[in-house]
């Protein structure tokens, strides 16, 4: 692996530091960048937060997390015990002012211990309605001046609708700088994600056809089988439409379709993407229907086992009806795009995890083949694949083994694990990583993130006003509601299933999918 050390003295300061998302995500991630050499000589991580909590048991709790989340396996015991001593816990109120002056104090002692000015990080691990006090108390104690060196972390959901965003970013802006603002999308660390920019404008061969000449249409599917969990809370006030389409969805559909980049500065790259979203044509309200699908899931099975509804689900209400599906139908008006739908979808209890994007292409315009050559012939597609798999397909025919022509599809792939040998870093190492080297290029701008909201808030506005009747309207174990099958099939498409459940459906394609090129 190639090490790109920071060598800037840093400082972390997890607001929320005894909660689920450090414990989960953060220690695995910053646990695995120092295994792999990233992390930089001088270093600290700082969790803060209400209740007291003693060095030495906030480190067993964190090594307890990397032991059970990191991808990279169970700690090395002389890697944690090289590791620990970087990690201390404050308690502090951050309602009070002076919990910020004592934060002070305790950064200004790192830097004079460590006879250098340390980068300081303020990660908001915790939920939205707290980020005001904290970026309030932050510039009470002056910590947010230093645009070099200070640097604040948002988590999603960044807003809960257009207005609100629009008024966290007008308060993030009060205080810090745009270039200081980190708003963090987990899915934009994920290997494949960042890979497509690579595979688009790094390679002659699929650019030329990257259009509406080619491409027929696009989808974009984030799948899961799992139920709302321990996270009814927030669930229930966010839905499928915002937890997953406005942020992760949307940042996919940007990648996919972006104009290339003169550079990749992190500017440049981001506005690619508002321009994106600047350019997906409006849907009114009495379009909604025709382009929107929502669903809740009820009682069903997964894996053999049975679940329950989400009304069911300990904390969400009886009559709940809240979407824990969304499929929408978007386009994007420019010249590239004009007329090609997008396609995105997302759900939760349906039967498998998964998250991919299907571009469809066109067929040929004339086929010189008799029609018996053609009863297996597909047009080509080609599929980028995030979870469970990471990797590349492509789906294009070719003449079946015998006397006769007969055509056959056949699938030619490329996989992170098989052709590299090595660990690809989960996301939120590649993000804090970028956060720690000063690069906004994965994180959203402002502008992005209201521009994301403006997409979905007609839906929003409409299934908010017009009360669905018929929940639940999936099982479990399903792949979503009829209304679902009926958005695509009204244009004379289908869904695609995901990869590897198709390569059970079609032998000869998995077959070459999975054999290694002799």
């Amino acid at each position: 692996m190639q090490h790109d050390k920071i060598n800037q003295a840093t400082v972390f300061v997890i607001f929320g530091g005894g909660g689920d998302l450090t414990w989960r995500k953060l220690a695995p991630a910053l646990y695995n960048l120092f295994v792999d050499g990233y992390m930089p000589e001088r270093f600290a991580i700082l969790g803060v937060g209400r209740k007291p909590i003693a060095d030495d048991s906030y480190r067993r709790r964190l090594r307890e997390g990397v032991d059970e989340f990191s991808i990279g396996g169970k700690t090395d015991q002389q890697s944690w015990d090289e590791f620990a001593p970087h990690i201390v816990f404050s308690k502090a109120d951050l309602n009070d002012p002076q919990a910020f002056d004592g934060l002070a104090k305790e950064l200004s002692a790192y830097d004079e211990t460590w006879g250098a000015k340390a980068t300081r990080i303020y990660y908001m691990a915790l939920p939205p309605s707290v980020i005001k006090p904290i970026a309030e108390g932050l510039a009470g104690a002056k910590l947010n001046l230093d645009r070099e060196h200070a640097r604040i972390v948002v988590e999603k959901p960044f807003g809960h609708d257009l207005n609100s965003a629009r008024e966290l970013n007008r308060l993030l802006t009060q205080y810090f700088q745009e270039s200081q603002v980190y708003r963090i999308d987990h899915y934009l660390g994920k290997e494949t994600v960042q890979n497509i920019l690579a595979f688009r404008f790094a390679n002659t061969l699929f650019e030329p056809i990257w259009n509406r000449r080619y491409i027929d249409h696009v989808q974009i599917a984030v799948a899961e089988n799992d139920g709302v969990g321990s996270r009814s809370g927030y669930y229930e006030h966010a839905g499928a439409l915002r937890d997953m389409v406005q942020n992760h969805l949307l940042q996919i559909l940007c990648l996919i379709a972006m104009e290339a980049p003169v550079s990749f500065d992190s500017d440049e790259v981001r506005q690619k993407k508002v321009d994106v979203l600047r350019a997906i044509r409006v849907i009114r309200p009495e379009q909604v229907h025709q382009n929107a699908v929502r669903g809740q899931y009820g009682g069903g099975w997964i894996e053999g086992g049975r679940v329950r509804g989400y009304r069911s689900e300990p904390g969400v209400a009886a009559d709940s009806a809240t979407e824990t599906f969304a499929a929408v139908k978007l386009y994007v008006d420019n010249w590239r795009w004009q007329e090609v739908p997008f396609y995105l979808r997302t759900g939760k209890r349906l039967p498998a995890r998964n998250s991919e994007v299907s571009i469809h292409f066109r067929p040929v315009p004339h086929q010189t083949f008799p029609a018996s050559a053609l009863l297996d012939s597909r047009p080509n597609r080609l599929l980028i694949a995030m979870q469970p798999e990471e990797g590349i397909l492509l789906r294009f025919e070719v003449k079946h083994p015998g006397q006769s022509m007969a055509l056959a599809p056949v699938m030619m792939q490329f996989y992170y694990r098989e052709a590299f040998q090595v660990r690809s870093p989960e996301a939120y190492e590649t993000l804090l990583l970028d956060i720690m080297k000063g690069d906004s290029t994965l994180f959203m701008r402002a502008d992005q993130t209201e521009a994301a909201w403006g997409v979905i808030t007609p839906i929003l506005e409409m299934w908010r006003s017009v009360r669905p009747t018929e929940f639940f309207n999936y099982q479990a174990g399903s792949w979503g509601p009829e209304a679902f099958d009926i958005l695509i099939a009204q244009d004379g498409r289908s869904w695609t299933l995901p990869t590897f459940l198709q390569c059970r459906e079609d032998l000869a394609i998995c077959r070459v999918a999975r054999e290694p090129m002799e």
